[in-house]
């Protein structure tokens, strides 16, 4: 079975190209992924391929590896996020405290806390 990489998929519109170990360009179709796979450019893929109207058109695709994302490489250990987290628990039930008083985080602050609050997002979404 040939393998190669997902050059391009779009899943709105189901389908993208892989790009085979010998170079060529290799149509899929959702049609052609396992149910419930989710690709992405980068991921390691093998299949069968068939000649559609507009070329190679790849069949029963397997994913082999998902590609990991600078975000994932770089994100903290699992223990130390707990530990922002839990900190981050603790700020935000002091604000909702301030909330709860009709009082708004002030200008610098809001801005820290909303900076906070993307950046563990970011992490934790990775």
């Amino acid at each position: 079975m040939p393998s190669g990489k997902v050059r391009y998929y779009d899943e709105a519109k189901g389908f993208g190209f892989i790009t085979a170990e010998d170079g060529q360009d290799v149509f899929l179709h959702a049609s052609a992924l396992p149910a419930g796979a989710v690709v992405k450019p980068g991921a390691r893929v093998e299949f069968g391929v068939a000649d559609g109207r507009k070329g190679p058109q790849a069949l029963s695709v397997r994913v082999l590896e998902a590609p990991v994302s600078l975000a994932q490489r770089n994100r903290m250990k699992a223990e130390d996020m707990a530990i922002v987290v839990e900190d981050l628990v603790k700020l935000l039930d002091g604000i909702g405290g301030d909330l709860r008083r009709n009082n708004y985080p002030k200008g610098a602050q809001a801005k820290k806390i909303a900076a906070i609050l993307r950046k563990v997002a970011d992490d934790l979404d990775a």
